[in-house]
């Protein structure tokens, strides 16, 4: 793992290049779901695509339980990290929209991370 941008991914992520990201990667809610285009992108416009995009990556690699957890938890870092470094003022209320973040992929998450894995 390693921080950049104030970020913390695995190192390879941040070796990717653009076509790359962009087949494995998405933003904001899961690939090819219809439901994804009523997620916001956003937390009171503060852009959280790289951080889902870290998320996504991280999903991708796949692996056990614990690498669920472990990804979830750095979804949630992150999206912490990128609210302490912006307006006091609004990290409150960006740090509960979080949190419902955090709380849906840690409990809805597992199809979308065992995804053409085979699955628990």
């Amino acid at each position: 793992m390693r921080i950049k941008n104030k970020l913390i991914a695995p190192d390879d992520y941040w070796a990717l290049t653009a076509e790359e990201k962009n087949k494995i990667c998405n933003g904001v809610g899961a690939k090819n779901d219809w439901k994804t285009r009523f997620i916001p992108k956003t937390i009171y416009g503060l852009d959280m695509t790289e951080v889902a995009n870290i998320h996504d990556y991280m999903y991708f690699l796949g692996g056990t339980d614990e690498k669920k957890r472990k990804a979830d938890d750095i979804f949630l870092e992150n999206m912490h990290r990128l609210i302490n470094a912006g307006s006091w003022w609004l990290r409150f209320v960006r740090k509960r929209r979080a949190y419902k973040y955090y709380l849906c992929v840690a409990y809805l998450g597992d199809d979308a991370f065992y995804k053409n894995k085979g699955g628990k």
